[in-house]
């Protein structure tokens, strides 16, 4: 969760795979990879440099026979009936570059993660107290061969042995998104490999389906993390129903922000800093108003949330730069007291909507049995619990993905 991320992106509803006939069916639902790159949906195309597209172009032909001859060559591993088989020997490089974090991981064709790995910019989120793009993306040009060679090492295997090479391609900061796409046009080059092109919210939603085995369409997701809110119905792989969006400022932005006026540690992202402060103070001892009581749909809003707490703080004369290790009891318990308030509030904000959702996707999918959780505000302990009891009053079962899973990741 990092604040002064991209807070808006191609909908999930019409950015979805394209010409998912030419991908090994392994490669769709056991990988959940989006796209093949020759076929990239359009929005997530806006993210990438007019250099990048216009290279894209020159290499549809060269990928496309690539990926048809991927196809043709582990089709037999399909039986008759069209049941899926396990490509155990079916190895996947996914590459992560879409904001502040890199990471890479190969990952087998029956969902084993093999290896993964990940570089912070902590020391940069500090610096500049938050994402700053052009510094991100000079971060991820310094270590993005050593992360992909990292992740190949742990795995015990080299270029050779991969079946395809995975990318984000949005959405995400376009300065930090080309850092990978680069990356990945390189090992596909090298060791002649198909480059499947990635939706960073459908992995989110999708992701729980790795440590899930059982998860099957349709079912109830909720993304929330430092540029988004999306709550969706999952029809099946690339059929997404939207219920509702942020109109403003994600949770997780919200987070990042008032983490930074309350002059919390931020090396190790604002949210979890803020989560472990509000476990001194009294949730109930600010009165913060719910937002967008007044509203009887499903989208989200936290701009004006903010503004709130920004004001309290400002009422209660907290001065960021002291850092919390320095402040006195009554500050610090001052600021335990707005940080539990306002986690109370947001949380609240986020259950009202969801069982809107839920009510309203249970009469177009009555068959609807998970909610999934994730993005990088499911790490937060207090708002799994406050959404696992959304999810057993309407008669689900809440996934979220393990937290190494819910964060950006390869």
């Amino acid at each position: 969760m990092n604040s002064n991320r991209p807070t808006s992106g191609p909908n999930l509803a019409t950015a979805h795979a394209v010409g998912t006939e030419d991908i090994h069916p392994l490669l769709v639902s056991k990988m959940m990879l989006t796209s093949c790159f020759n076929t990239l949906p359009k929005s997530p195309l806006l993210y990438l440099s007019a250099t990048f597209q216009r290279r894209i172009a020159s290499r549809k032909v060269l990928l496309t026979r690539r990926m048809m001859s991927a196809h043709m060559a582990l089709a037999e591993s399909r039986p008759q009936n069209g049941a899926i088989s396990i490509a155990e020997d079916l190895v996947v490089l996914g590459i992560e570059t879409s904001c502040d974090d890199t990471a890479a991981a190969v990952v087998r064709g029956d969902g084993e993660i093999l290896s993964q790995v990940i570089a912070s910019q902590a020391d940069l989120l500090v610096k500049y107290g938050g994402v700053a793009p052009k510094m991100a993306e000079e971060a991820h040009s310094g270590v993005i061969d050593q992360v992909v060679q990292e992740a190949l090492d742990k795995a015990c295997l080299s270029g050779k042995d991969l079946s395809a090479v995975a990318v984000t391609i949005g959405p995400g900061l376009s300065l930090c998104l080309r850092v990978g796409v680069r990356k990945a046009r390189k090992v596909s080059g090298l060791f002649g490999l198909p480059i499947v092109g990635i939706h960073h919210m459908e992995a989110h939603a999708l992701v729980a389906r790795l440590t899930e085995r059982d998860l099957q369409f349709p079912f109830m997701v909720l993304l929330v993390s430092g540029g988004h809110n999306l709550i969706l119905l999952a029809r099946d792989l690339g059929q997404y129903l939207q219920l509702g969006t942020t109109i403003d400022d994600a949770i997780g932005e919200a987070y990042d922000k008032i983490a930074k006026w309350l002059g919390l540690d931020l090396s190790r992202s604002g949210g979890p800093a803020l989560e472990e402060l509000a476990l001194e103070g009294d949730s109930k001892s600010v009165k913060f108003a719910i937002p967008m009581k007044q509203h009887k749909d499903c989208n989200f809003s936290y701009a004006g949330l903010k503004t709130q707490v920004r004001l309290a703080i400002q009422a209660r004369n907290i001065n960021a730069e002291i850092p919390l290790s320095s402040a006195s009891h009554d500050d610090r318990k001052a600021r335990a007291d707005i940080a539990a308030s306002f986690q109370r509030v947001a949380v609240l904000h986020l259950e009202e909507r969801c069982e809107r959702a839920i009510e309203w996707a249970s009469k177009v999918e009555p068959s609807i049995k998970r909610f999934v959780v994730s993005g990088g505000v499911a790490s937060n302990k207090y708002v799994r619990a406050r959404l696992d009891e959304v999810a057993k009053k309407n008669g689900l079962q809440l996934v979220c993905p393990p937290p190494s899973l819910c964060t950006d990741n390869g």
